[in-house]
């Protein structure tokens, strides 16, 4: 205990009856082992506060490197939309809307076709 051996001990526990007397030195070892006993429970919150810390600490980490990794997954997500799939995009759009445009001007024609269509889909 302490790097302290066995006769270092009984000289100091001679010493204290001696200083102390037999009356004084239950009621000193008594208040000696609240005041270690606090120590160590200060000791022991403060290490489970330290690691309550670190845990967090490194929660934080993890949620970072997850954020960025998502963060990059969605930028090479954009990336690969390349301006010919916007192009093939926008004709598609441009024959969709000259369709409705068609079917706007001529719609005796247009009604003539899809009935046509569901007589041939039957």
């Amino acid at each position: 205990m302490f790097g302290m051996s066995l006769p270092e001990i009984i000289m100091i526990a001679v010493v204290a009856v001696i200083v102390l007397g037999p009356d004084k030195l239950p009621q000193t070892m008594v208040s000696i082992a609240k005041v270690l006993k606090n120590i160590k429970k200060s000791v022991n919150d403060a290490k489970v506060s330290f690691d309550q810390e670190i845990k967090i600490a490194e929660l934080k980490e993890d949620a970072k490197k997850y954020k960025e990794s998502i963060e990059k997954t969605t930028q090479n997500v954009r990336k690969k939309l390349t301006f010919e799939e916007l192009d093939e995009l926008k004709k598609g759009v441009t024959k969709d809307i000259n369709t409705i445009q068609e079917s706007i001007k001529n719609p005796t024609k247009t009604i003539k076709n899809t009935i046509l269509n569901d007589k041939e889909e039957k």
